[in-house]
């Protein structure tokens, strides 16, 4: 559980006895967040108890600029002046921390690739202590809309396609933030933001009450569970009703229903979107609305400053609307310790952190850790690991009719030439939403690859024609590709996936001279590589990986490591096929090449390019068979046996479909996963436990239900050697 302590009768009373103090001014003023507050610019209005918390952000879409960061003078001299009012009361300090603060993880979308719990937990925890060291107390991490569109920009800060994943993943994030005891996370966005029409950001949303509570919900839900202690409404319209003024999803599911303690924080200007959205003619009705709906706090608009005393002095207004949700704002404050003297949050403190000599320098370990399993081999004929054996030259990547460059003996063994636009980068492996990150932290790959292999050739394909000519004479071209972090993330939406301008033609014309090719691509969503895969010997898939993806990348053309990780979403072949998932539904008329239906294109397969789940692997899984099965739940396990040189420590993925169900249920859907680590030559049993529960759902009637009878489980999708077994519920 999260290590924000829970509210007491003792705590409750605490804030009762402050709230009686206070006037509906200053009771509103808890409700207001502003930017950037400054001590000397907004003395006043903090001293006059007239904010309740702030942001340390750029704009609207900070995640795409880095600013010039933040620094404890800064924080400290606003918290000064806010514990020096009338009241005392500390101020709630917002960051973008989402992937790391000074030491920069892989973007969300590349530690979910990973599937390891502990290891998000590990970057969370380590993030949460370098934001605390300079006065952060919130991070508004972790998002977990549910994400199958490519063309949406965002997908970069989600854990993938899938409930289960971004409800395990986004749980230990949330543990990992908070377990620090003085920063609480925020589970953003609520809800459907997600599913914006066609990947364009902002866009409206349509969700039927099957699939926002079978999908969407659940990791929010989630994350409540875990004791999160900020939920932030979503942008987006949901059904037609903007989630800032919904009151149904916010005041009776995620307060009522869920019994959510914590705040609801509006997005950046989100109360005053509502007029653009056409539910509120100006600030005034927007901040009714909103308050009405249950959201708590108001980021950056300054509707509630401006117009929540007089709607209730009006009558318009309910005061005990204001008073709960000051009650909350004030309650988290108290789970956060904020009104103890020592936290190591506020001024003077920060050398009574536990841990604190951690965030003097770099965790690089961990994060090296990190950027493995955001690397993703989605093909490997045998060219990886490289060996720098005598040279002889293998059947290259040269299509049919054009000559070799082994044959004749023009390839010079060994040498190995490292070439594409990321050879020499560093601001771009960080990924989209580093606002505290420094590119010069970064290794740069041609550096790593050179310290390993002195004789490399790093060019960086300014001059496509010198590149050519080298490439002729390597063993091994490495290229390594793919899009800048600045076109993934926030109001970054494509209307097409494929690879940057110039880069497909550049990687088939060395493949026309390549004795062997290996394209490694960076991104921040899935790219269109149907037309890359037939040009590759291996092909790397790489999220941006942070600050160690240099030496990771080596390490991993080296066979030191393994590209570990799994595609948490599908990869399509065109970007015509998108929306796309492993959880598509079934239809009632399937093909032979699907039969169970996951649509049908003309000039297209019906099936993924690359389907979610694909990943390198070195265990051989044997057949999966029943241990249990009773009315609480069955247990199924399966044997598998490592067959490399080291020990593997890979993620084994199990599935479940339902034949027959009260709606039209998935194809299949991923309903355990577990790390399983094997000695080299060794083999273990991997046991999945699962209740009966794991296999309900909502129906139409948002009743939820198991259905008896039959359930299929498989291990190992999409392998083609999967095992299957059918199970009774």
């Amino acid at each position: 559980m999260s290590e924000l302590r829970p509210l007491t009768a003792a705590d409750k009373d605490f804030v009762k006895n402050l709230m009686a103090k206070m006037t509906l001014a200053e009771k509103v003023g808890q409700l207001h967040m502003p930017s950037r507050i400054n001590a000397v610019a907004d003395h006043e209005m903090i001293a006059n108890g007239m904010v309740g918390a702030t942001l340390y952000a750029s704009g609207a879409t900070a995640g795409n600029e880095r600013d010039q960061g933040v620094r404890r003078e800064a924080v400290d001299s606003v918290q000064r002046v806010a514990m020096s009012s009338r009241h005392g009361i500390p101020l709630l300090v917002g960051r973008d921390v989402i992937h790391g603060h000074r030491t920069v993880f892989p973007i969300p979308t590349g530690q979910a690739a990973a599937l390891d719990e502990e290891l998000v937990y590990d970057q969370a925890r380590r993030a949460a202590l370098e934001a605390v060291a300079e006065g952060i107390n919130w991070t508004f991490a972790p998002m977990l809309d549910l994400v199958d569109d490519a063309r949406w920009g965002r997908v970069a800060e989600s854990y993938g396609e899938s409930p289960l994943v971004l409800s395990r993943l986004g749980t230990a994030a949330v543990r990992g933030f908070q377990s620090v005891g003085c920063l609480t996370a925020c589970g953003k966005h609520y809800v459907g933001y997600g599913l914006a029409r066609g990947g364009r950001d902002y866009a409206a949303a349509e969700i039927g009450q099957t699939s926002l509570r079978n999908m969407h919900l659940r990791p929010f839900k989630a994350a409540v569970d875990a004791g999160v202690g900020t939920i932030m409404a979503a942008f987006c319209a949901v059904d037609g009703l903007p989630m800032h003024a919904n009151r149904h999803l916010i005041r009776d599911v995620l307060k009522g229903e869920w019994g959510f303690e914590g705040a609801v924080v509006a997005d950046w200007d989100g109360i005053g979107e509502l007029v653009h959205h056409g539910l509120a003619s100006d600030l005034r009705e927007a901040a009714k609305l909103a308050i009405n709906a249950g959201v708590d706090i108001d980021m950056v608009t300054g509707a509630y400053l401006t117009h929540l005393v007089e709607l209730v002095e009006s009558g318009e207004v309910p005061v005990e609307l204001v008073d709960e949700a000051c009650a909350r704002v004030l309650g988290l404050k108290v789970r956060l310790g904020l009104f103890d003297p020592e936290n190591p949050a506020l001024p003077g403190n920060a050398d009574s952190l536990p841990g604190i000599e951690q965030t003097h320098h770099l965790d690089r370990d961990l994060a090296r850790r990190g950027a493995y399993g955001a690397f993703v081999e989605l093909k490997n004929d045998g060219v990886l690991p490289l060996i720098r054996h005598s040279g002889e030259a293998s059947k290259g990547g040269g299509p049919e009719g054009i000559p070799n460059p082994g044959e004749g003996g023009v390839v010079k063994p060994g040498l190995v030439v490292l070439t594409g636009p990321y050879v020499n980068e560093q601001d771009a492996l960080l990924g989209t939403w580093t606002l505290d990150g420094d590119p010069a932290e970064v290794t740069q790959i041609g550096k790593a690859l050179k310290e390993r292999i002195p004789t490399a050739i790093v060019d960086d394909g300014r001059f496509s024609d010198l590149t050519i000519l080298r490439a002729r004479e390597a063993e091994t071209v490495i290229a390594v590709v793919g899009e800048h972090a600045a076109r993934s993330g926030e109001d970054r939406s494509l209307a097409t996936i494929d690879l940057p301008v110039g880069q497909l033609e550049y990687l088939q014309a060395l493949s026309r001279v390549a004795n062997k090719l290996v394209v490694v691509v960076f991104a921040g969503r899935p790219l269109n590589l149907a037309p890359v895969l037939p040009l590759a010997n291996a092909l790397i898939w790489a999220y941006h990986p942070g600050i160690e993806a240099g030496p990771a990348l080596v390490d991993i053309l080296l066979g030191d490591a393994t590209a570990s990780g799994r595609l948490p979403m599908t990869f399509a072949h065109t970007t015509g096929a998108l929306p796309i998932s492993h959880m598509e539904h079934r239809t009632g008329r399937p093909t032979l090449e699907a039969p169970l239906g996951a649509g049908r294109y003309q000039d297209v397969p019906s099936l993924p390019l690359v389907p979610f789940g694909t990943g390198h692997t070195d265990l051989v899984y044997g057949p999966l068979s029943v241990v249990s099965q009773t009315e609480d739940g069955v247990r199924v396990q399966l044997s598998v046996t490592n067959t490399a040189n080291n020990t593997v420590r890979e993620p084994v993925l199990l599935f479940y479909r339902d034949p027959v169900s009260a709606i039209s249920r998935p194809i299949r859907e991923l309903v355990d996963f577990q790390l399983a680590t094997v000695a080299p030559g060794a083999t273990e049993l991997v046991t999945f436990a699962l209740p009966t529960s794991a296999f309900g759902y909502y129906d139409y009637s948002v009743d939820y239900r198991v259905d008896n009878g039959e359930i299929e489980l498989t291990a190992g999708w999409p392998r083609p050697d999967a095992t299957s077994v059918t199970v009774t519920v």
